[in-house]
């Protein structure tokens, strides 16, 4: 909870708690009598949270959080008693008057921090996440000409009720609507002029049936969680897919004759020359649609039957993931722990593109991050702001390649460096330098697993020597699709299946699959995350990198000494019913196949 806005109005409070001994003048319950009672706040716990907001000012609170004395639900529920207000710390958009949300914006909502529910014993409830957020109430009362009862619930859960209700009443109308509008408009080439700031897609009032097709099809790409949106020029039309978990599918078929207005409007709200059409050109933009910020890159590329155009999605609000949430086993994820606290040497993270390699080495410099270190990074591009670290982007344009920004990194005295792929033997030069002489090294390779790495940078020119004694760890890594919670069902596996998993056969084993629902689009899938094969360098793997062994004997070796394959933990991801048996065959087909 934004502690700001959660004491909005909140002068009155301090008198209910100044001290945790007596009634107020209110005759309410104190907080911090409710707190210990309900959730057994220590008295030495609530006299340290009242020293420091003697100290410090603030409401209690406020002071509670900071302190991480208490959690936003415990907080709230304790408001919520002393108040005398209902809690709920869920809210389900099927439960909200679709009638009442039309008659109140949007933009109220987010900024007061309420969300009229439905009628209720003569009165409209109303979920605050603030009890003393009178003025918002008020207006709401006078708005809809009713009584208002408020209830207390989270931040968290009050917007994402407000956009997905929102997200259905007042959303843009369908791609495919959209579509039936534009067949009966008498012009199709009218476009409007570039958008001078991101405005909310809900509130977008635009008219023209282009602008309103390119909303819709942005809008719902958000909605359905896509990475990217590929809009594809064929011959006989243009095909609309998103990729959604690493996987496209299409969702939208413009007639032909849209195509060029459809690109030449994407192409506007990037600010590209819309009269160039035979080369490629690369742009970005910003939206913002319920409630989220989102920047997208723009790729144009000419094709024999026209431009064909992708967005890359990238939500502002996406906070970056730490290393204990990206699917590590508790003993690997130590391994790695003492891997990043290294003074020297190379990690290298390898795996396709769209694998999340840059994700993991971005948790890997956050969770080292710190004053006493001096990070910096070359990447192309930079695709998340990381406080406190350098972050250098790559311009081909003029000149600045990874080999040219690090070697100038070098001479800023740095202790951490991460390189966003090692693409040429200079630049892996570069790196194995670095690391000889006292940097601790990230980088990227795209191998299909950890033993390939070594090869590859021999493959390189680089002598196998330096190799062996510069890597300290290669990473593999791939996501793999989760099953949907929502629509999640056991089965029994066939022989076929035990076998694959080198399970004994009749073995009782229960497996899932998703059935497919609205929540996951029926996909049976919804979310991510990583499989990895960790191979740490000792000095019997040195020795047959030293040796130029090829990567198969150097993979063996790291099993005989307990090296986990991508193929094993797929399978354990399997077992455990985090996934299914088809999708563990199509991340680690490669491994699987004989």
């Amino acid at each position: 909870m934004d502690a700001s806005k959660y004491n909005r109005g909140q002068e009155k409070l301090s008198e209910f708690v100044k001290n945790d001994q007596a009634e107020s003048g209110y005759g309410k319950p104190l907080l911090g009598r409710i707190l210990g009672e309900k959730f057994n706040l220590l008295d030495s716990k609530l006299e340290e949270a009242l020293a420091y907001q003697r100290e410090k000012g603030g409401r209690l609170g406020e002071v509670l959080l900071h302190l991480r004395l208490l959690r936003e639900e415990e907080l709230l529920e304790g408001l919520a008693q002393q108040f005398e207000m209902s809690w709920m710390p869920q809210l389900e958009s099927t439960n909200v008057d679709h009638e009442l949300i039309k008659k109140v914006p949007i933009a109220f909502c987010r900024r007061y921090r309420v969300l009229p529910l439905r009628y209720e014993e003569g009165a409209i409830l109303v979920a605050s996440t603030d009890p003393l957020e009178t003025v918002a109430l008020d207006d709401l009362r006078l708005l809809l000409g009713k009584p208002i009862k408020p209830v207390l619930t989270t931040g968290v859960a009050l917007l994402a009720c407000l956009n997905r209700t929102y997200d259905t009443v007042a959303s843009p109308a369908g791609a495919e609507q959209v579509m039936e509008d534009i067949a009966a408009s008498e012009s199709l080439d009218q476009l409007a002029h570039e958008l001078d700031e991101p405005q909310d897609l809900l509130d977008a009032t635009d008219e023209a049936p282009i602008i309103r097709l390119v909303n819709s099809v942005l809008f719902q790409a958000v909605r359905q969680r896509a990475s990217d949106i590929h809009f594809e020029s064929f011959e006989r039309g243009l095909v609309v897919r998103y990729r959604i978990d690493g996987v496209l599918y299409p969702v939208l078929t413009p007639p032909k004759h849209l195509q060029a207005s459809i690109i030449a409007r994407l192409k506007i709200m990037a600010g590209l020359n819309i009269a160039e059409k035979r080369l490629p050109q690369d742009g970005r933009f910003a939206i913002r649609t319920a409630g989220k910020d989102v920047d997208l890159r723009v790729s144009v590329l000419p094709t024999s039957h026209g431009e064909r155009v992708v967005l890359r999605l990238l939500e502002k609000e996406n906070r970056l993931l730490n290393l204990s949430e990206m699917g590590f086993s508790g003993e690997r994820l130590s391994a790695i722990h003492q891997l990043i606290q290294l003074a020297h040497g190379i990690i290298l993270v390898t795996g396709p593109t769209g694998s999340g390699k840059t994700t993991t080495l971005y948790a890997a410099l956050s969770h080292i991050n710190a004053p006493d270190k001096n990070i910096i990074t070359v990447e192309d591009p930079v695709e998340y702001q990381l406080l406190g670290i350098g972050q250098m982007q790559v311009n081909p344009k003029i000149n600045l390649s990874f080999a040219a920004g690090l070697r100038s990194i070098l001479r800023q005295d740095p202790d951490v460096i991460m390189i966003g792929e090692i693409r040429d033997r200079e630049t892996a030069e570069i790196a194995i330098h670095a690391s000889l002489t006292g940097h601790l090294v990230f980088s990227t390779l795209h191998t299909n697993d950890a033993a390939s790495a070594a090869t590859r940078l021999i493959d390189m020119g680089i002598e196998p020597f330096l190799v062996a004694s510069s890597v300290v760890a290669v990473l593999a890594q791939r996501l793999i699709r989760r099953i949907c919670p929502d629509c999640k069902q056991p089965y029994k596996p066939s022989a076929v299946e035990l076998s694959r998993l080198d399970l004994a056969p009749g073995s009782s084993v229960t497996l899932y699959r998703g059935a497919g629902c609205a929540a996951c689009s029926q996909t049976g899938y919804r979310g991510r995350t990583g499989i990895f094969e960790l191979m740490v360098l000792d000095d019997e793997i040195r020795r047959l990198i030293g040796s130029k062994a090829d990567s198969t004997a150097i993979k063996q070796a790291a099993i005989a000494k307990g090296m986990v394959t991508l193929k094993q933990e797929g399978a354990e991801r399997v077992i455990q019913g985090h996934t299914t048996m088809e999708e563990m065959m199509r991340i680690t087909q490669q491994e699987i196949e004989v």
